[in-house]
């Protein structure tokens, strides 16, 4: 256990967690909404540090990123929890509990793997990262002394002062953008649309962004929503690498999985609202892996399943444009 961050005193012996918009209030030996953070003795302990469910070396364009160190591997770590409880989540069996006999790795330990792995990098993902936030504090801090970089794959779900602490060991981040309507959020995922849009923007302001958006048919698939998206990231910035994925059903969702030619058409929607490089998951499609140079239309970085061949040149495409990100 470590003593968590960001935490203020409510009368009689009542804790309220400042980490995120839930805004937690937790009596004596209550969690959180989370399942990661507990009072005890009038203090909020984090249960996650340094308690790891799933570490492994992965490609980085499974977080996915393709703008950011493209072919390069990354070490993905993740604990028990999350902040939000989104029905269809693919990882509920580890999102949805609360820690319990995981692997203990300190943040050195975690570091010296990456190393030695020959990672560029560590990914804070498989859970929403929010939720081990002290030890993703101190994992970045020995990772940015090694020159390893720290990538947040996130559903945004933060309050603006701990993401400011945060931010300067942060060098990448996917923000999955669940819908663009407050209503789907407080059904599906018992939260708020406005925080993730906030932490969206911030983010762009400051690193490397992309966002990602799980097509859920009925509920967040429609040309309205996919249009204002769209939208709302081109207003951010047209060069933001947005990812449209199929969902398939999972947890408390039951929903038949999302048709590929749903997720194609999403992709032709957001390049024709303006939006410079859109990209297809969980599906077979080739056009919408690759990406492709604004100026000349040539394929710049070109994908078959994890395998990628980059034909940037200090990031620029032959013709000369300049390709988004750290590529």
């Amino acid at each position: 256990m470590k003593l968590a961050l960001l935490v203020k005193q409510l009368p009689n012996e009542v804790m309220q967690c400042q980490l995120c918009p839930n805004f937690c209030t937790i009596e004596q030996d209550q969690l959180g909404k989370c399942n990661a953070r507990k009072n005890i003795k009038s203090k909020i302990y984090s249960l996650t540090y340094a308690k790891l469910v799933a570490i492994n070396v992965d490609p980085i364009e499974k977080k996915p990123l393709y703008h950011f160190l493209p072919g390069s591997k990354t070490l993905s770590i993740g604990t028990a929890g999350c902040n939000l409880h989104c029905k269809w989540c693919q990882n509920w069996r580890i999102s949805q509990r609360a820690p319990e006999g995981e692997l203990e790795l300190s943040p050195q330990e975690v570091v010296d793997s990456a190393l030695r792995m020959n990672c560029e990098s560590i990914a804070y993902t498989y859970t929403e990262p929010t939720i081990f936030y002290e030890y993703v504090l101190n994992v970045a801090k020995l990772a940015h002394k090694n020159k390893l970089k720290n990538i947040l794959v996130t559903n945004g779900y933060i309050n603006p002062a701990p993401l400011k602490k945060l931010i300067k060991y942060i060098d990448a981040a996917n923000v999955d953008i669940k819908s663009m309507s407050d209503e789907f959020y407080k059904k599906y995922c018992s939260a708020r649309l406005q925080p993730v849009l906030d932490t969206a923007e911030y983010l762009n302001k400051k690193i490397h962004l992309e966002i990602t958006n799980l097509l859920i048919p009925t509920l967040n698939d429609k040309l309205a929503q996919i249009k204002k998206l769209a939208q709302f990231v081109k207003e951010l910035d047209p060069e933001i690498p947005l990812h449209f994925s199929a969902y398939y059903p999972s947890y408390k969702l039951k929903i038949p999985a999302t048709p590929a030619e749903t997720v194609k058409r999403a992709r032709k929607i957001a390049l024709a609202e303006g939006l410079k490089h859109v990209f297809t998951g969980n599906i077979r499609d080739i056009e919408g892996s690759h990406s492709y140079c604004s100026a000349c239309s040539e394929v710049v970085i070109e994908r078959s399943g994890y395998s990628v061949k980059n034909f940037l040149k200090k990031g620029k495409c032959e013709c000369g444009e300049e390709i988004s990100g750290e590529c």
